[in-house]
């Protein structure tokens, strides 16, 4: 197989670097480098910029927005943007929400919904996870009960990424519970200002809230607002989960950070020379780069698989691969992250009454480095448990 880039696929990624050079503004990019988070009006300003150029969703269709190209630039497009690094098109609406509705959902949703998705005018959340439905979806209990042109919505969803900043929300909901557990799901889009809504915020172990509860109570919803057919959700959701996994390696975010951290760890100071002449963090560095370049090869086969094979609406079974190793390096890049700052890698939190008199100590990138590493234990769990992506990988590439 051969997986060299084509003349026109290398002026293609010298046109994406350019334009990332050109447009991202300095203070998001260095954020990013930082390891810190940017606000909601950065995202949202830097998303109408990719939208402008017409790159807000290289995935979709052109007839509702997207670019027309191929598996390839698609992934030298991500990957360019990773490493640069620029925030990501908003995956709730972009990968997930947007692909559903216009795979799905009928003329009037793809008016209304589409062209906002690719703006950010809506910033959309996900509604899927319930206390006791986590990784059995399909236990989910949250009621949607018909009254005339609307469901009546109860229920509860955790771990809701972002929803302090939602204007919608997608969620499954039970519309029959005497059904099959997967037969009689819906699929709704509420808009987050309905009456008897209301968001609680998790703290995170790094200190973050980014995940939130959100408790429905006596929500009407019109049924103009379900995708596709009632009782069908469970489908349109298995849809989603697939468009979800995609690019889960994040090949572009490893490298950008392996190279952050070769900045860094030249700068920090080890028994009187720079960290990074120490050869056994050296070799620390090797392992994983070595690690890296096999991930990124095994992402090109798929890729190149994909750009062959055309556009089936499943995904590859060997994404697993991906989903597994991608997370594990993630998770490896932010340990060594932490080992260069060492103690300065300290979160500074002052709004804590112990530390309210004592300044930050160290410098101020290094303050994230705890935080990253924390955030990043959750990337062997979302999109599909590296436990379920093993089982995967016996039943449906080696046949066990």
């Amino acid at each position: 197989m051969d997986l060299r880039f084509t003349q026109e696929e290398i002026a293609f990624r010298e046109e994406v670097r350019a334009f990332f050079r050109d447009n991202v503004p300095e203070a998001t990019r260095q954020k990013l480098l930082d390891g810190e988070m940017v606000t909601k009006e950065e995202y949202v300003a830097w998303t109408r910029i990719l939208d402008a150029r017409g790159w807000g969703a290289p995935h979709w269709p052109v007839e509702y927005g997207g670019t027309g190209w191929g598996p390839m630039k698609q992934y030298i497009f991500l990957e360019e943007l990773q490493r640069y690094p620029a925030p990501q098109p908003l995956a709730f609406g972009v990968n997930m929400v947007g692909p559903v509705i216009y795979t799905f959902g009928n003329a009037a949703q793809k008016a209304r919904f589409l062209p906002r998705i690719l703006n950010l005018d809506d910033w959309w959340c996900q509604g899927f996870s319930e206390p006791g439905a986590g990784s059995d979806l399909a236990s989910l209990k949250t009621r949607a009960v018909r009254d005339g042109d609307h469901y009546v919505v109860n229920g509860q969803k955790t771990w809701t990424t972002l929803a302090q900043y939602a204007d919608w929300i997608f969620c499954l909901v039970r519309t029959d519970p005497e059904a099959k557990k997967q037969e009689g799901i819906s699929f709704l889009l509420i808009d987050m200002k309905t009456p008897g809504i209301e968001v609680r915020p998790i703290v995170t172990m790094d200190g973050g809230r980014e995940i939130n509860e959100v408790f429905l109570t006596d929500v009407r919803v019109p049924v103009e607002n379900r995708v596709g057919e009632e009782n069908r959700g469970w489908d349109y959701a298995k849809f989603l989960l697939g468009n979800e996994r995609t690019n889960i390696a994040r090949v572009g975010m490893s490298k950008q950070r392996i190279a952050r951290i070769r900045e860094l760890a030249a700068r920090e100071m080890s028994g009187g020379r720079p960290l990074i002449e120490d050869p056994r963090f050296r070799e620390k560095i090797a392992a994983v780069e070595v690690e890296l370049k096999a991930l990124e090869m095994t992402q090109l086969r798929v890729v190149a698989a994909d750009a062959r094979r055309g556009n089936t609406g499943r995904p590859d079974p060997a994404s697993s691969y991906l989903k597994i190793k991608g997370s594990e390096i993630q998770q490896a890049t932010t340990h060594l992250l932490m080992e260069v700052m060492g103690p300065y890698a300290m979160p500074y939190q002052p709004e804590a009454d112990d530390f309210s008199n004592e300044p930050p100590i160290g410098p101020g990138y290094g303050s994230h480095a705890a935080p990253s590493y924390f955030n990043n234990r959750k990337v062997s769990i979302y999109g599909g448990s590296n436990e379920i992506q093993k089982n995967i990988i016996a039943k449906a590439v080696l046949g066990l």
